[in-house]
């Protein structure tokens, strides 16, 4: 009887916990419908109409607002940029268990550009959003014009993504922790957690709170978030014999020093295979590439704009 009740004084805490938090984190951006989702998405840059938009996809345990700063405003000084919640992620809400994939998200993502009248776009994607920009790529040649990737996911690996994600994703157990620990335990522990995703790089002070990292901790997200991590390996073991079919462009950054996503596994075997790709490799880099080479990404973005634009759109006016 005690731990029902302790339970259900949790379980209170946490629906509590959730408004506030998502007073603090109002949305931000436009709301699309798609099937099976609505994507929230936030536009900002220039619009020349000549240069592909630049479409930032974030990765696990984030939303949006991991790729805006200072990322996505250094790049939307020069460039009509998007910013998208994935579905199940900040405020894009999830309504199917099976849309945790690379290829349900690609198929979504391709609709709501559709929807806003968007042609080609050149993807940077972080992390978990490296299998999605892979898929995109696969799926939607016509819609990606090239793929600019931070330490990305793209092959299976030894193991799998910690036990209490696999727990979160189980049935009758995920909803209970989900609902009642989870925002005050995660509450607690968030900030060192994210310290250990930027090693060997220090973590921004205000890197939590200006991202709006604890929207990941109610309920709803952190169950889509556990979801689609204890899917993405089998994800990429499906994908993965398909990526030499990709013809656009890759640039890739990516860390000797990261231990979240191990280059050795994901960036340098996708390069051997996908022959057109740039690899740059940094040998103190960690996991947060665009926190912690914004200018460095910003100028291999430039570059693969100018290579891909067509020639007129280079010249010098008159």
């Amino acid at each position: 009887m005690f731990l029902v009740g302790a339970l259900a004084v949790l379980a209170l805490l946490t629906r509590a916990g959730v408004a506030v938090v998502e007073r603090r984190y109002p949305a931000q951006g436009q709301a699309i419908d798609v099937d099976g989702a609505t994507i929230n998405l936030v536009d900002i840059g220039p619009r020349d109409g000549e240069k592909p938009p630049l479409l930032l996809i974030h990765g696990a345990s984030s939303n949006l607002e991991a790729m805006r700063r200072p990322l996505g405003e250094l790049l939307a000084q020069r460039h009509r940029v998007l910013l998208v919640d994935r579905p199940g992620h900040g405020w894009s809400p999830r309504t199917r268990p099976e849309d945790s994939t690379p290829a349900a998200q690609a198929r979504m993502l391709d609709e709501a550009l559709a929807r806003l009248g968007i042609g080609q776009v050149v993807l940077v994607v972080h992390s978990w959003s490296g299998a999605l920009g892979l898929r995109m790529a696969l799926d939607f040649p016509d819609r990606v014009a090239g793929l600019v990737m931070l330490a990305p996911v793209a092959y299976p690996w030894r193991g799998g993504v910690g036990q209490y994600n696999a727990a979160v994703a189980t049935p009758v157990i995920g909803p209970l922790l989900a609902h009642t620990i989870t925002l005050p335990l995660g509450l607690a522990l968030m900030a060192p957690g994210v310290r250990g995703v930027f090693a060997p790089q220090e973590m921004p002070d205000d890197f939590v709170e200006r991202t709006a990292t604890p929207l990941l901790l109610r309920p709803s997200e952190f169950l889509a978030n556990a979801r689609d991590l204890v899917t993405l390996k089998q994800a990429v073991i499906e994908q993965a014999p398909r990526y030499g079919e990709i013809k656009v462009p890759v640039t890739i950054v990516a860390g000797e020093a990261d231990r979240t996503v191990y280059t050795d596994i994901h960036s340098r075997p996708l390069a051997q295979v996908v022959l057109q790709t740039r690899l740059i490799v940094l040998p103190e880099l960690g996991h947060m590439v665009q926190n912690a080479v914004p200018e460095l990404v910003a100028s291999e973005v430039e570059r693969m704009v100018a290579a891909i634009a067509p020639a007129e759109t280079l010249q010098p006016s008159p």
